[in-house]
């Protein structure tokens, strides 16, 4: 087992939740601070803290899961030693150490062993340009009482959330919205314009939030607030790397190197911890990569694979047995219980904002299981968009070969026809509508869950509907020449940061387990997007080009190397009949006071009674409604 792998005993890492409060007045209502902070206790059981200025402007909040180093100096928020600085910090600084060594020569001297003093030694050395050398997962907040300012910063991908919330010459930020909503003074009203994405996308992005007055802070973004003018200041530290002119022409085996030595480095980081360490191995590409390079890195290693019985179609367990057996780990095989239907109000009540992915019940099931064996565990999140894994990039360049010439209007009109025919639901509808792209600039929303029309129906019940969704969507497309650039550099500023890590942040977190993605280090990231050529991720017929290259140099020759297995469940099954198909219906049909309309509604439901695909739509309005009615949201 991979369970004590220490590189240096003193090492510490947290997977925590932070709340806090500046103002440019003093505070007299302090309680919400630690009611807040206690609301996120799933994110950090083991220990709790809290810190106010001398001038009561300024509160900050911690809750702390211990990784490495369990002593009193590690504590949190975490002062410097004059008191001039302090912090609360949720992640891993995977660099610490040689971050430390680097200050340490500058004179700095340190305490304790903790990474997160480290960011304060590297804030008093650098100023918010300090962010530019960590490599990490992270969310922070640091009131530098010396300039009046409190600095919050997302680590790049964002893997770790931060909410803010600007009011009346003050600023609140928690890790998660059930931080700022235990203050009972907080008004709780739908933003239209982010209900409108979530309708059309299944989650909110960027800098959006399903509450109004409240922002997220985007991935890869720092925000300064100034306790004397009460103003902020936001801004984007970092962004992904042009693509290298000499790219196209770059040396293959040179590239599959250097991705073999970035990708065994970054596992060798990530797997140090004080507490039991395990990888999630699905027994697909990433995760039996990410299990080959931790073998080289630990004497023993650990992995888990999840079983659903009675559904063999998402059944893995062979895979993971031929890469657990090549590479001699201790390989654990837990069995999923049935789904129940009664986990969906605790997800919503977990995740904060809904947003429209079914697999967050099997999300939230491995990790409450994993977490009975380990309290850390390396994934493979990040190589479907880094290295183009997703089969809709072999289809959107089909689409490109064989409909590009033809001018878009002429597409579009034939697209707007077919559409007019063709029912919600029906299979291969959204590609339809996709032949209306501008291949030389656009990116087609494949995954889409309700169009304009049906947005406008749904809505009905509250009258004219702002249907902002495609504008905002529109602006947040990547400028680029190369259609494969644009669709891999959307899905990682969209789909991966408002999806798949907040599913699984909130479902692990849920469990307080922690989950590290050793393919969202931001040198391969930047590798991925500045060096990989198009024609080494993705062709019209094969995907992840060169990631599969790495796989045959590294893993056994019988791997299947094809094989694309998502992790879901049979929700359209579940929802034929039986305790899901009951409680959609009641939840979305069973009162007057549900938000959408019952017409549209049930024209869903009868659909899917059809075989249409409507399962993903209606978990989408279930969940949004089980949340609204969890918080008391109002329009």
């Amino acid at each position: 087992m991979l369970g004590v792998f220490r590189i240096d005993l003193g090492w510490t890492h947290y997977m925590c939740g932070i709340i806090g409060i500046a103002s440019s007045s003093p505070l007299t209502d302090r309680g919400w601070l630690a009611q807040g902070r206690d609301a996120l206790r799933h994110r950090g059981p083991d220990d709790a803290g809290e810190w106010w200025s001398a001038d009561a402007c300024v509160g900050l909040g911690h809750r702390r899961l211990a990784i490495i180093d369990l002593s009193p100096g590690a504590h949190q928020p975490m002062q410097e030693p004059g008191g001039e600085l302090c912090i609360v910090f949720n992640g891993e600084i995977y660099n610490y150490t040689d971050l430390r060594k680097e200050l340490a020569a500058k004179g700095h001297a340190f305490r304790s062993q903790s990474d997160t003093e480290v960011i304060l030694a590297a804030y008093r050395a650098w100023g918010t340009d300090c962010l530019a050398r960590l490599n990490g997962a992270f969310a922070f907040a640091l009131y530098d009482g010396r300039r009046r300012q409190l600095f919050l910063a997302r680590d790049r991908a964002g893997e770790k959330p931060l909410f803010y919330a600007p009011a009346q010459g003050a600023l609140r930020f928690a890790s998660e919205l059930k931080g700022l909503m235990a203050d009972p003074g907080m008004a709780r009203r739908l933003d239209a314009q982010a209900l409108d994405c979530y309708l059309a996308m299944g989650y909110v992005p960027g800098e959006r939030c399903m509450l109004q007055g409240v922002n997220k802070l985007p991935p890869a973004h720092a925000l300064l607030f100034d306790l004397r003018s009460g103003q902020s200041q936001l801004w984007r530290y970092w962004q992904l790397p042009e693509p290298d002119p000499a790219a196209a022409a770059a040396d293959e085996a040179g590239l599959l190197d250097e991705l073999e030595r970035l990708l065994e480095d970054a596992v060798r980081r990530q797997l140090v911890a004080d507490v039991p360490v395990g990888v999630l191995l699905s027994g697909g590409v990433d995760s039996s990569l990410i299990t080959a390079m931790a073998v080289r890195a630990a004497p023993r290693v650990k992995t888990f694979t999840i079983r659903f019985p009675g559904h063999g179609q998402y059944d893995e367990t062979e895979h993971a047995r031929l890469i657990a057996r090549h590479f001699g780990t201790e390989h654990v095989e837990l069995a999923a219980a049935e789904s129940s239907v009664d986990l969906l109000p605790l997800l919503a009540r977990g995740f904060d904002e809904p947003m429209v992915d079914s697999s967050m019940i099997p999300t939230y099931l491995v990790s409450r299981l994993v977490r009975e064996h380990c309290t850390v565990a390396l994934g493979g999140d990040g190589g479907d968009e880094l290295f183009a894994g997703y089969p809709h990039y072999n289809r959107l360049l089909w689409l490109q070969q064989k409909f590009g010439a033809v001018p878009t209007r002429l597409r579009l009109a034939a697209a707007d026809a077919a559409l007019g025919l063709l029912p919600d639901g029906v299979k291969g509808r959204n590609w339809v509508q996709a032949l209306g792209t501008d291949f030389a600039t656009g990116v087609p929303l494949i995954f889409s869950l309700f169009d304009r029309s049906m947005r406008r129906q749904l809505m009905a019940p509250q009258g004219a509907w702002d249907l902002a969704a495609e504008r905002i969507r529109e602006a947040r497309i990547p400028r680029s020449a190369d259609l494969l650039q644009r669709a891999t550099r959307m899905d990682f500023a969209n789909y991966l940061a408002e999806d798949i890590l907040v599913k699984v942040d909130r479902a692990s977190m849920l469990n307080s387990l922690e989950v590290r993605a050793p393919l969202l280090d931001y040198r391969l990231i930047e590798f991925a997007y500045r060096k990989v050529p198009s024609r080494l991720k993705a062709t019209a017929h094969s995907r992840k080009i060169l990631l599969k290259k790495l796989a045959r140099r590294v893993l056994p020759p019988e791997f299947d190397q094809q094989r694309k297995q998502g992790f879901s469940i049979p929700l359209a099954q579940w929802l034929q009949s039986g305790p899901w198909r009951a409680f959609f219906r009641d939840t979305l049909l069973g009162s007057d006071s549900t938000f959408f309309s019952h017409r549209a509604v049930s024209t869903l439901l009868a659909g899917q009674a059809k075989g249409r695909l409507n399962s993903e739509r209606l978990f989408a309005l279930v969940l949004f409604e089980l949340w609204r009615r969890e918080y008391r949201i109002s329009m």
